[in-house]
């Protein structure tokens, strides 16, 4: 019998979170329990910041440097974090909706009880990140570099993946579900992944061109 994936624990948040309305982001500052809602934060530049406990709807966070950063419990709507460069960041029991991640920077981050949903990722970097018990759900991931990543009880569901890099990838228990795989680089990498069959025959020209295997003509 096959392992299903493990589906991603939610965040827990307190019942009252206090109002937060700040000018600018400071190096290893800890913002815990708060709400910040509608806020201004274009490139920001604060390494080691810490988000805990915490719900940010409608915040714009773009352009911004936040290396190291940690988010715990935490939940994000609608928010925009284009080309935010995050590096190293450790991401755990968080969910995104309804967000704009185009260009988003998490390389070498490590993501454990994630949920990205409805949000747009498309031409980021998820190089040499662990993803472990992390589902992506109508997600586009359009030119996503997943190179040399870990991916451990990952669930892609109703996702946009075409002409995404997972090249060197090590997929364990992970599904795939009416995902666009049009394009894909590093078709192999997928090796153990599970996938309805439909979805099989859909990619059947995918994985022939990975396999090398020429079509002849009636």
């Amino acid at each position: 019998m096959r392992d299903p994936t493990q589906p991603p624990a939610g965040p827990e948040l307190a019942d009252m979170l206090e109002t937060a309305h700040p000018a600018r982001l400071q190096h290893d500052e800890r913002l815990s329990e708060l709400l910040l809602s509608e806020a201004d934060l274009i490139d920001q530049d604060a390494r080691g910041l810490t988000f805990d406990s915490s719900r940010l709807t409608d915040v714009d966070l773009s352009g911004s440097l936040l290396p190291d950063m940690r988010l715990a419990h935490v939940v994000i709507e609608r928010c925009n974090l284009a080309n935010v460069r995050a590096p190293r960041a450790a991401i755990r029991r968080t969910l995104i909706s309804g967000s704009r991640l185009t260009g988003v920077d998490l390389a070498d981050a490590s993501l454990t009880d994630v949920t990205i949903r409805g949000c747009r990722m498309d031409l980021a970097s998820l190089r040499s990140c662990t993803l472990e018990r992390v589902s992506f759900e109508d997600c586009l991931l359009a030119q996503t570099d997943l190179l040399d990543a870990t991916l451990k009880h990952v669930a892609m569901v109703d996702c946009d993946m075409s002409r995404a890099d997972i090249r060197g990838a090590k997929l364990d228990r992970c599904e795939m579900r009416r995902a666009n795989l049009t394009g894909l680089e590093g078709v192999t990498s997928l090796r153990g992944v599970s996938m309805p069959w439909p979805d099989i025959v859909e990619m059947a020209g995918t994985w022939a061109g990975a396999l090398g295997i020429r079509v002849l003509e009636d």
